[in-house]
């Protein structure tokens, strides 16, 4: 069974989807969502293995959901939309598949089948699905639009936290525990995985098991064989590898200069 999730803005468009969904026997619509916050949090919880997702919502849009969704792999999705012919061309390049409101029941038709195929093929975090998602992001922002908040689930409640609020970040086994303050959240993801999701021009991975928010360190401290400690401004002492140091220092040389 496809577990499918309905994330629109308008009722009457969840409605024509839920319609549709519920007239496939292979499919099992596990949950709707009326905006992107909505979308972030069931997507979180339920893990669907669909998505069919509004572009254009107001607060959080289609996009800023797929960029706060860390978990792997990520869902497929086709994007319901009303874009103009420059964005479907970066659609039918990258994306899945998309349907263009208002859509026939054909052309819905259409959308699922090849969907149907995708997940079949589907071998992985790094798939062909999640790789697209990732240059459509790229194409249609003009730049890469990194993760801006993240979705912890911890003790059965869902946490949304701002990456501009995280200290530093730190390798746990299969796991990562954001540091923020005095507390910390442990996420299902891998020092790879974040360090991808996070603006380089601001995190810089210091050590094989740390991410540092370069805006919290106060200090460098030599160190033997090339190593540095590095002091925040919470008290914080991590230790950076010889490898980034220089990268470090010269981001540290930047942020003082503005």
């Amino acid at each position: 069974m496809m577990r499918t999730l309905i994330v629109d803005d308008e009722p009457l468009a969840r409605e024509r989807l839920r319609t549709l969904l519920q007239q496939e026997t292979d499919v099992e619509v596990i949950g709707e969502a009326g905006d992107g916050k909505q979308a972030v949090t069931a997507i979180a919880e339920h893990a669907p293995d669909l998505v069919f997702l509004d572009i254009q919502m107001p607060v959080l849009d289609g996009f800023g959901v797929l960029q706060a969704i860390t978990d792997r792999p990520l869902p497929a999705v086709v994007f319901v939309t009303a874009y103009d012919q420059y964005a479907l061309q970066a659609f039918e390049v990258h994306a899945l598949d998309y349907l263009l409101k208002p859509f026939t029941a054909r052309r819905f038709q259409k959308a699922l089948q090849r969907a149907r195929a995708e997940l079949k093929r589907e071998n992985g975090d790094d798939s062909p699905v999640e790789r697209r998602l990732l240059n459509l992001l790229d194409d249609l922002g003009g730049e890469r639009r990194y993760t801006r908040r993240i979705v912890v689930k911890s003790s059965g409640r869902i946490h949304f936290v701002k990456v501009d609020e995280i200290d530093w970040v730190e390798a746990e086994g299969n796991y990562v525990r954001l540091h923020i303050g005095a507390s910390s959240h442990l996420l299902r993801e891998t020092m790879k995985g974040m360090e991808a999701a996070l603006d380089p021009d601001r995190f810089i991975r210091i050590h094989r098991s740390t991410i540092v928010n370069t805006e919290r360190i106060k200090e460098l401290q030599p160190l033997f064989h090339g190593e540095y400690a590095v002091l925040l401004y919470d008290g914080t002492r991590l230790v950076a590898s010889r490898g980034p140091e220089n990268r470090l220092r010269k981001m540290l040389d930047a942020a003082m200069v503005k």
